[in-house]
């Protein structure tokens, strides 16, 4: 049975355009189904670019009720929390804010706090909220969630290897990274191993940057999202032809199809939809494509299953007190190994 209610719920300040919810929590999050978990990050991380007040009445309905706010020179997060869980949600790029705007364009790599290099406007975004946060969660116990759209997956990929190599009890459960610039070098991005699904929408631009030739590469298993919204698993060429056709067809309606897509509704309706097709399939006894807390269907090959050096990675904090319960690792199918089985 799932664990999450989906009844449309929306809210709306003032003469502001309103906006939509569909998750509602009753359980812990590790009970969802991995789909119902991209919903519910995904949500969160658009909850963290409205104002305050805004926020603490979304997060109510989605049934987080304890919210705290942590901002320095521009620099955003919320900390959402219930009776089983903690969500950090870091905020995305608002156009209208130099802080964004300077933290987007420098993309001089600079030595990272573990090892590696990573893009310097994005690590001077985790510093500033960095202190807070680390102090918020030094008293942690409950299972820990990262997630963030746009500048906010970026920061929240610095902010989940942070806290998994530092002294915080808490590991991270999982990070959920919407329409996220690549983050670090070669070395960075492989030395800490935590469960990152990284969504991309199509001909999302902002996916693309920093260029990889400046050595900057993705993180995490990436979970694609093709020119009809779906969930899919396909190589380069099939993405590039994808690509194209989703481009043309956005200027045969006048969009620009690569900002189009970075929009974080656009992630929404698409992982929304997945999850009412899961849920039916359920209903009417079918078994699912992903099945029950497992990966979702046509999910994206391993991003970095290419780089099979590993040597020096870590894995997990070797102090704290032992996790509740041990629950069962994920990870995407590569390719080659989805054929092998078939």
């Amino acid at each position: 049975m799932h664990q999450v209610t989906h009844s449309t719920q929306r809210i709306q300040d003032g003469n502001e355009e309103p906006f939509v919810l569909h998750s509602r929590v009753v359980r812990p999050v590790a009970d969802l189904t991995l789909l119902e978990q991209s919903l519910l990050m995904a949500e969160m991380a658009m909850v963290a670019y409205n104002d305050p007040a805004e926020v603490r009445r979304a997060a109510v309905c989605i049934g987080f009720p304890d919210v705290a706010f942590y901002e320095r020179d521009g620099s955003q997060a919320y900390r959402f929390r219930n009776d089983h869980d903690c969500i950090i949600a870091c905020r995305g790029t608002e156009p209208g804010e130099w802080n964004d705007i300077r933290a987007d364009a420098n993309a001089t790599s600079v030595l990272s706090e573990t090892v590696g290099r990573v893009h310097g406007g994005f690590k001077r975004e985790v510093d500033d909220l960095w202190p807070m946060l680390e102090t918020a969660l030094m008293c942690n116990v409950q299972p820990l969630w990262f997630c963030g759209h746009s500048l906010g997956g970026a920061m929240a990929t610095i902010c989940a290897g942070r806290c998994l190599l530092s002294h915080i009890d808490s590991n991270p459960e999982r990070l959920f990274s919407f329409g996220s610039p690549r983050v670090g070098n070669d070395r960075y991005v492989h030395y800490t191993k935590l469960e990152h699904f990284r969504y991309v929408n199509n001909n999302d631009i902002v996916t693309r940057v920093p260029p990889a030739w400046f050595g900057f590469q993705h993180c995490g298993d990436e979970v694609y999202l093709d020119r009809r919204g779906q969930i899919r698993r396909t190589g380069f060429a099939g993405k590039t032809r994808d690509r194209w056709i989703g481009f043309w067809r956005g200027l045969l309606k006048w969009k620009i199809d690569p900002f189009v897509d970075h929009s974080i509704h656009q992630y929404i309706r698409a992982i929304a939809k997945a999850v009412l097709e899961e849920q039916q399939q359920g209903k009417d006894g079918k078994p699912t494509r992903s099945g029950p807390s497992q990966t979702p269907p046509n999910a994206a090959e391993n991003s970095n299953a290419e780089n099979s050096n590993t040597e020096n990675s870590v894995v997990k904090k070797q102090h704290g007190p032992p996790k509740s319960k041990q629950r069962t690792q994920t990870r995407l199918k590569t390719d080659s190994e989805s054929s092998a089985t078939q």
